[in-house]
């Protein structure tokens, strides 16, 4: 079943199975057809996302068991709903003790049997790592934790098994081969059993044979706490120490050494670390989806959920992150049939479309709410923003110069060991032929680091079987742009790069190289340049350019600033024509801001000039109210920049308008900003970061922050704040309209995210995971249907005037689901056709004409907030000849207009909001 139109929950401790049952009548009343349910199967305890999975065949146990999950899809069904869920394949959440895959490896290293479902570099450079797998879960140096005494052996009677605990959180599996080591002791049953399993068979499978059984015989002389109890219980404590003292843990380290397994400070990560992880979080380790046995384990279970229709659909996420996403897809299409609706979280770049040849329905919608938001900001306005951002800020650097030193960043930093890695590989690929035999891991290392700094896409699709034309073109592209950036390298160094990642290295004609190698190596730097562009580029140059905010989105371009009507058009006729079903989203859980709070930033190109002016004077009024008279404290300009576009961007409603001046600022909205304003300057990492924070920095920009908000300090501050964010905050009403009705009537399916039926003025994650309250929204549902039933023109004409409590917004919505449901053939295959507008103001107008067979369907939206109904009083609409002389009833006020030489008027479309939805009445002598 092809979704009419999702509603994303995010799972979690607070919102379980049977939370999502409850919600069932609310969502059908609202109108769409499928929840769309982040991860729901087990994860790591208390996992705030449900990205970390531990075990892909069974339920998360924190959002209830089997049978409130059969509730949940009860009530669905019972509702007329589907479910879509969001499937992870890329990576599992390791560390803790939760994860049996991870911790066998750990226990037993090359030789687990799932040693090669983790993305391991087992030949690691480093001796001291080389067979072992790095921890880099310590908080401090290895020696300091020692002897610190946060690295304790226990022994689990159950299992009859030993363990290094660090912090008594993460478990570090000790390898039954060292278990004599352990077990000397004066015991005779302990020291027998010790040599027993010091003999141990070196062949796999009588090897983990014999060491479950001894383990069992362990466990049951633990268990009767004889002779054998006690002995066991003085040999564990014989590796503890003295707190403090070093040398008294010298037995655990001697035991720790050998292990399969390194435990380091978090820090090494960045230079040693040889596994895959999700980007830079080690917690999150790769798994290696291609490997056929890993696909058929992690798979068994939704297969089944697909396989009996319980789940409709799939969201597969981080698809860049796999070895051969295409190979995959097909995999999966071949597992679960054709049935069920697929889309990828796939990233595209401004001039970069979704591969027609992938199986699947389209993407997540990043593209969509990037176009939308280009659409509602101004074009006109980019000099004189640009010019204020420079003048208040001091930065001067372009976006693409920012965006490259940021990816190089991650590279030399967070990334670095993965980089290393490639290079070694790239080396050894090297001194195949006489040719390249003299290149350098350091030379290849720094050649390799410009061309991903330099990708113009996320990654690439080279496979062992072709190279896309596409892709050469990338890479060349990179490559050239590379060899320009860093021109002490030899040229042939990148020249060496281009061959081996489009696969011409090995190509017929060049002996020497190992085709198999070179193309293992192009396909793994094609997973390592999508992190580094999403580190690099998502969550560090995006919140250092912040000319505005409103377009430093995932899948956004900063550097474009604003777009045209035709523009737009092009994309919705691309999508119609190629992926008519591909979801259109405007909020998710990555997103920076909220979809309205985005609506305010797109708002202030339209007040460049009272923007400038203003920002100059509340930087002016807050300094000199501290003390700063030459604006030299924290924050520095940039953060501050950044500061007052979130506080336009989230400013409560309920603040905004005639009695805001005296309401005091709820201490949970200072909160909310407050840690957002810290998280952006992390994820910067211009004056602090994640890994070592600037405390003095965070701290003076929390007095900064908390001042603004105090009334008795910054009393000032807000009579001139509050009134301008008032009139963003209109503007923003009349965009994000504009951005709810283009969602829902454009080619795809619309996807709503958890609570944005009302005011979305959120900030980046945590704050946009926030509980939601459904029983608000269930109450407005009601009164607004009851409205709608009572005069709809005067019912939302009243919803506009009183727009602080988000009603009209949900009412649009509301209205524009029904008319999807009740019209499926119109949105599942329906044409699109652009229209013309002709008079003043006709630029700023989109319009077009939604058509099936039987139905039909014209949409009009002012995509400029400062255009009335007045500044459209000589522009008209131009739908066709054929209706001329129908009538048409607008779905938000039930107006019916009348088309006149094919043409509509504008100014009469608009009198009463700044969208309309036409539809023909069943009489009306259209063509059809």
């Amino acid at each position: 079943m092809v979704p009419r139109a999702t509603y994303r929950v995010q799972f979690g401790k607070n919102f379980g199975f049977d939370d999502a049952a409850g919600l069932a009548p609310y969502l059908a009343e609202l109108g769409v057809s499928h929840l769309y349910a982040s991860p729901y199967l087990k994860a790591r305890p208390n996992s705030p996302h449900g990205y970390d999975i531990t075990d892909f065949n069974s339920l998360n146990p924190e959002l209830g068991d089997e049978a409130a999950f059969l509730r949940m899809i009860e009530a669905l069904e019972a509702n007329g709903l589907k479910h879509i869920l969001d499937y992870v394949p890329n990576h599992m959440g390791v560390g803790g003790a939760d994860n049996p895959f991870w911790l066998d490896v750990l226990e037993w290293g090359t030789e687990s049997v799932f040693a090669d479902w983790f993305d391991v570099d087992w030949e690691a450079h480093s001796e001291y790592l080389r067979g072992k797998l790095l921890v880099p879960f310590l908080g401090e140096q290895y020696g300091a934790v020692l002897a610190a005494g946060n690295l304790r052996l226990k022994f689990d009677e159950g299992a009859g098994e030993f363990a290094v605990w660090a912090y008594d959180v993460h478990k570090l599996p000790i390898s039954p081969l060292s278990y004599a080591m352990v077990l000397e002791s004066e015991s005779p049953e302990l020291k027998e059993l010790g040599q027993e399993f010091g003999a141990l068979p070196r062949s796999r499978p009588e090897l983990m044979g014999r060491a479950g059984e001894l383990k069992m015989q362990l466990a049951k002389l633990a268990r009767e706490r004889g002779e054998a109890g006690t002995s066991l219980d003085a040999a564990i404590e014989g590796f503890r120490g003295i707190t403090g003292t070093a040398a008294s843990w010298n037995r655990l380290d001697q035991l720790i050494k050998k292990q399969h397994w390194r435990a380091t400070h978090y820090r090494v990560a960045a230079d040693d670390i040889n596994y895959r992880r999700f980007f830079n979080i080690s917690d999150l380790a790769g798994i290696r989806m291609e490997r056929q046995e890993v696909f058929e384990h992690s798979h068994r279970f939704v297969k089944e959920l697909v396989g009996k229709g319980i789940v409709d659909g799939l969201r597969i996420d981080h698809i860049d992150g796999l070895f051969d996403p295409k190979e995959y897809l097909l995999r999966l299409r071949e597992a679960t049939g054709t049935a069920p609706y697929l889309a990828v979280e796939k990233i595209l770049a401004r001039h970069e479309t979704l591969r027609p040849d992938w199986p699947v329905d389209g993407t997540t919608g990043y593209e969509f709410a990037s176009q939308i938001t280009q659409l509602l900001v101004d074009p006109e306005a980019e000099a004189r923003l640009s010019e204020s951002y420079r003048n208040f800020t001091g930065e001067r650097e372009s976006f693409d110069a920012v965006a490259h030193g940021a990816k190089l960043r991650i590279m030399e930093n967070e990334m670095a060991s993965e980089l290393f890695s490639l290079a070694r590989e790239a080396a050894r690929i090297a001194r195949q032929n006489p040719a390249s035999a003299d290149f350098t891991e350091n030379l290849l290392c720094r050649a390799l680091k410009e061309i991903v700094a330099h990708f113009p896409v996320y990654r690439t699709y080279v496979d062992k079987f072709e190279t896309p034309e596409i892709d050469r073109r990338y890479i060349r592209w990179a490559v050239a742009q590379a060899s320009r950036s860093d021109s002490e390298l030899d040229e042939s160094a990148f020249d060496f790069w281009e061959k081996l990642l489009t696969g011409d290295l090995s190509a017929a004609g060049r002996a020497g190289y190992n085709q198999q190698s070179v193309t293992r190596l192009a396909m793994k730097v094609q997973q390592f340049s999508g992190p580094v562009m999403a580190k690099g580029f998502e969550d560090t140059a995006l919140f250092r350019f912040n000319r505005l905010a409103a377009l430093n989105e995932v899948g956004s371009s900063p550097d474009q600033f604003g777009s045209t009507v035709a523009a737009f058009h092009k994309e919705n006729e691309h999508r119609a024509e190629n992926w008519p079903r591909t979801l259109l989203t405007t909020s998710t859980h990555d997103t920076k801001h909220g979809e309205d709070a985005r609506a305010r930033l797109a708002a202030l190109s339209l007040v460049p000039d009272e923007w400038a002016s203003m920002v100059a004077g509340w930087s002016r009024i807050l300094r000199a109210r501290r003390g700063d008279v030459e604006g030299t404290a924290a924050p520095t300009r940039n953060d501050e920049y950044l500061f007052f576009q979130n506080l336009i961007a989230s400013w409560p409603v309920e603040l905004t308008g005639a009695h805001s001046q005296s309401l005091s600022v709820p201490a949970a909205f200072a909160e909310r900003l407050l840690k957002a304003t810290v998280k952006s300057m992390r994820e910067a990492r211009v004056n602090t970061n994640w890994v070592s924070p600037n405390v003095a920095y965070e701290n003076a920009v929390g007095e900064f922050v908390n001042d603004t908000l105090n009334r008795r300090r910054s009393e000032t501050f807000l009579e001139s704040f509050l009134p301008f964010q008032e009139r963003v905050a209109l503007l923003g009403v009349h965009n994000s309209l504009v951005q709810t009705v283009l969602k829902l009537t454009s080619p795809g399916v619309a996807d709503i995210y958890q609570g944005c039926e009302l005011w979305d003025l959120s900030l980046m994650d945590p704050d946009n995971r926030r509980a939601v309250d459904y029983e608000l929204r269930r109450r407005m549902l009601k009164r607004v249907k009851q409205g709608l039933g009572n005069g709809k023109r005067e019912w939302i004409r009243s919803l506009l005037q009183n727009w602080q409590d988000g009603s009209i917004k949900l009412a649009i919505i509301h209205l524009l689901l029904e008319f999807r449901k009740a019209n499926p053939g119109l949105f599942e295959s329906g044409t699109y056709e652009p229209l013309n507008c002709y008079g003043k103001g006709g630029g700023k107008v989109c319009g077009f004409v939604r058509e099936s067979a039987v139905e039909a369907m014209i949409v009009i939206v002012s995509t400029d907030a400062r255009m009335h109904a007045a500044s459209f009083e000589e522009t008209t609409l131009e739908v066709g000849e054929e209706i001329a002389g129908a009538e048409w009833r607008d779905l938000f006020t039930g107006r019916v207009l009348q088309v006149q030489g094919g043409r509509i008027r504008l100014q009469e479309v608009f009198g009463e909001l700044p969208v309309a939805v036409l539809v023909a009445p069943e009489t009306a002598n259209r063509k059809v």
